[in-house]
């Protein structure tokens, strides 16, 4: 069997020392989209050294090399074809801001194996700590298509919920850039998929899809610019399920609703915010992306 769930969860820690600077954090604000326009005094606090503020999700990306979604492919136990492989979802818990460069440590295992019958479900959790302490925690959703089927625990359901009812407190639209993959791709994340028009054919897809996280940044951006006051400080956690592509070239709509505590988790005083991310060329029924917020 290409996943041998009970070696992938006995596999121990892969640790990998990562460090970064300001011009990673410049290429991936650029590479989710920021920037437009460019002498925006908001876009500058993305796009300009001397005024630079991190983005939580920089995280994903920090230290360069590929992703969780990818890395997880190579823990023991784990062989599967990566035109079989898509991200199910992605989890955020920086513990304090992230500076604008650093070094740290990085620890990756995978944590979960679920079984949904005709796929796999990884889950591989990366704790990052430097010289102050832990930095922050992110759990990646491997799925893999056509790896299930063994008898192991189903797990929760990847199914994003339904947008809350009502109108949303706020809508904004963010158009994809044709080349945005490829400007992404060069924080790390060279998957094919991404570029090439062969590989994506394979993988069941008509041209080169754009990266789920480049999505998950750009919504991000999206709620701390507009419903957090431009503050990346006030995030405590951030968490999305992907349930559908993004192609180059799009439009996304973003849809946004303040809610209560969304989990009743007694983590404290917290705002929560739903995003529903949809295409409007596709109609808005389809959510592509369903995310929580939650923060200062």
């Amino acid at each position: 069997m290409p996943i041998d769930a009970a070696e992938a969860l006995a596999a121990g820690p892969r640790v990998r020392e990562i460090s970064w600077d300001a011009r990673d954090v410049l290429l991936y604000h650029l590479g989710i989209g920021a920037g437009v326009p460019a002498t925006d005094p908001r876009e500058l606090r993305y796009t300009l050294e001397s005024r630079l503020h991190v983005l939580p999700s920089f995280a994903t990306v920090a230290g360069g090399g590929p992703p969780g979604v990818i890395r997880a492919l190579s823990v023991p136990g784990v062989d599967v074809d990566l035109a079989r492989v898509l991200h199910g979802g992605q989890n955020l818990r920086p513990h304090r801001p992230l500076p604008v460069r650093g070094r740290a440590r990085a620890a990756s295992r995978v944590v979960a194996v679920h079984d949904k019958g005709t796929a796999a479900v990884l889950v591989l959790r990366t704790e990052v700590t430097d010289a102050r302490g832990p930095l922050w925690t992110e759990e990646a959703e491997v799925f893999v298509r056509g790896e299930g089927g063994w008898g192991g625990e189903r797990g929760p359901s990847g199914r994003p919920g339904p947008p809350p009812a009502g109108e949303p407190d706020l809508v904004v639209e963010r158009p994809v850039r044709e080349d945005q993959a490829l400007l992404y791709r060069l924080s790390g994340d060279l998957n094919p998929l991404h570029a090439d028009p062969e590989f994506a054919a394979r993988a069941g897809f008509g041209r080169p899809v754009l990266h789920g996280l480049c999505t998950y940044g750009s919504t991000l951006r999206t709620v701390v610019d507009t419903l957090l006051d431009g503050d990346v400080t006030r995030v405590r956690e951030y968490r999305t399920r992907f349930a559908g592509v993004v192609y180059p070239g799009e439009t996304l709509r973003v849809r946004m609703w303040r809610t209560g505590d969304d989990d009743g988790d007694g983590a404290g005083a917290a705002g929560v915010v739903r995003v529903a991310v949809s295409a409007p060329g596709r109609g808005e029924a389809a959510v592509l992306a369903d995310t929580v917020v939650r923060h200062d």
